[in-house]
């Protein structure tokens, strides 16, 4: 980082920390001065007011002074920036510190009784069997993060609130998945109704054919979104769909709907993709997906292409 740079980070500050005014003899003796010897070495500084952290600031860089026209603080000294950057990962490694503390004290006054949680050194370790709903709910938990080398998450104490207004439904999701209970599920469903048509939907998916109304068709080779997820089309075939065979898989077809032939995008596709700014239209049957759409894909591929380039090079030769 240079040594001059400007950190840029909005602030404002009361009149009461600001330098005194200067009289107009006193600026232009200062301004005679900067012309001759140069802008001083420094750096402009702000952070979001709040009283204590200015008393803070002072103490800390007490040859720090404040400009109007700037709206920030100077810091002089060639190495302003790294001493003010510094001080403030200080001030945000103390406050994280501080609501760790504070989130371990509110666990021990109401903890989560659960098997599928554990304290661990910086926080809570969560391992579960998988489940969708577990992996939506957790990462909408601040600060939480998956560990691949130990199957589990990690969540740190500061987070506790927010994993405890969650967790009841990571719980039920937990237990709906876990081998036995999805084996008695398995066992309840065969030869009835539910699990023909299970079957019969699953025959239809892996057949990778999708409806499409014929004035309304997507580009082919692009991703694009539809009510399985993330394809790519590789075909539009022009065969009209036959609604007396498939009508039960797929609501809303009409006459003048075709098939359309689909894969799964490539890693590179899916970063090359472009997000659309507006949700999908009600009813649509194929949309460009949104940021939020193409973020878990994109990170599910990147996770399937390192897991693939790691096995491979393990491999003997």
């Amino acid at each position: 980082m240079d040594d001059v740079a400007h950190v840029v980070l909005w602030a404002t500050c009361s009149r009461q920390e600001r330098s005194l005014p200067m009289s107009e003899e006193a600026k232009s003796d200062n301004l005679e001065r900067m012309a001759k010897e140069g802008p001083r070495p420094g750096a402009d500084v702000s952070f979001p007011f709040d009283r204590m952290t200015v008393e803070q600031f002072r103490k800390r860089f007490p040859r720090a002074r404040w400009s109007d026209s700037r709206q920030a603080w100077f810091v002089p000294g060639r190495t302003a920036s790294r001493r003010f950057t510094r001080w403030l990962a200080d001030l945000e490694a103390e406050a994280d510190a501080f609501a760790d503390a504070k989130g371990r004290d509110s666990f021990e006054f109401e903890p989560i009784e659960s098997v599928y949680l554990e304290l661990g050194k910086a926080g809570f370790r969560i391992k579960t069997p998988y489940s969708r709903t577990v992996v939506d709910r957790l990462r909408e938990v601040p600060y939480s993060r998956w560990d691949g080398d130990l199957k589990l998450w990690h969540v740190p104490y500061r987070s506790f609130e927010d994993l405890r207004h969650h967790w009841p439904v990571i719980e039920e999701a937990a237990r709906r998945n876990e081998p036995e209970e999805r084996r008695r599920r398995a066992e309840a469903r065969k030869g009835t109704e539910e699990e023909a048509k299970s079957r019969a939907r699953t025959v239809e998916r892996n057949r990778r054919r999708y409806p499409l109304t014929s004035d309304d068709l997507p580009p082919v080779g692009c991703v694009v979104a539809i009510h399985y997820g993330l394809v790519v089309f590789e075909e539009i075939t022009g065969e009209l769909v036959d609604l007396e065979v498939v009508g039960k898989f797929y609501h809303g077809l009409t006459d003048d709907h075709v098939w359309g032939i689909w894969r799964l995008p490539t890693y590179e596709e899916l970063v090359r993709a472009w997000p659309s700014k507006t949700a999908p239209a009600p009813g649509a049957k194929w949309w460009q997906p949104t940021i939020e759409e193409l973020r878990p894909v994109r990170r599910a591929a990147s996770r399937k292409r390192r897991n693939g380039r790691r096995s491979s090079s393990t491999k003997p030769t």
